[in-house]
């Protein structure tokens, strides 16, 4: 089997970077990490060396490109079968696919308003309408979850679902957002993990800044 090479961008600043990243290193899954950095405009003309899009992050298997981080993950559990990256049970995985699309199309108020910083110092900003209501629909889909699973994760073990939120608990944390008990539970877990810790670590040393994600 030719070797996975995965072309993310700035750790400090790329959400879609680091869902296969976290849910591909949290598998135990060897790939050769590409990082190229966003220009100031929040891209690079690099990215179309590799990317059809022109964006961030790109799986390259052989010949093959696969773009998008949940069709990432979704390939990388093929490739993988028994790496754990979506639940085992039916119905687990179905629901973890519903709520893995549920983040991927879904929550642009948060989003918008709290661009994943690793670097940024932890303080609350004026939020505009709509934040709220998506923290709230977040925040019941964990407690649903780890309820059902027993946690610490969403389905028991780190899975790709996991990986699809892991962006919204910087976001969570860093705006001071606050969140209930459960949801605090949730991002200690998240936070404590290695692969969480690696990647935090890395985009702490990056130097980059990219203004328009400095809210």
């Amino acid at each position: 089997m030719d070797g996975l090479r995965l072309y993310i961008g700035n750790k400090n600043y790329s959400s879609w970077s680091l869902r296969p990243w976290i849910a591909m290193t949290a598998a135990g899954i060897v790939f050769e990490e590409v990082l190229i950095p966003f220009d100031d405009a929040g891209g690079n003309p690099k990215f179309k060396e590799f990317s059809p899009t022109g964006r961030v992050p790109v799986l390259q298997h052989g010949a093959l490109h696969v773009w998008e981080s949940l069709a990432i993950i979704e390939y990388v559990a093929e490739l993988f079968p028994d790496a754990g990256i979506w639940p085992y049970d039916p119905a687990d995985r179905a629901m973890a696919r519903s709520i893995s699309m549920e983040m991927l199309s879904g929550f642009r108020a948060l989003r918008g308003a709290c661009p994943m910083n690793i670097r940024r110092e932890k303080r609350a900003i004026d939020l505009p309408e709509g934040v709220m209501q998506d923290v709230g629909r977040i925040t019941e889909i964990w407690k649903t979850m780890r309820q059902r699973s027993r946690g610490p994760f969403l389905f028991g073990p780190f899975s790709g679902a996991d990986a699809m939120f892991a962006p919204v608990v910087n976001r969570l944390d860093v705006y001071d957002i606050p969140v209930d008990e459960n949801a605090e539970d949730y991002m200690d877990a998240m936070k404590a993990h290695p692969a969480w810790i690696a990647w935090r670590d890395a985009a702490l040393a990056e130097t980059w800044v990219v203004p328009a994600d400095e809210a």
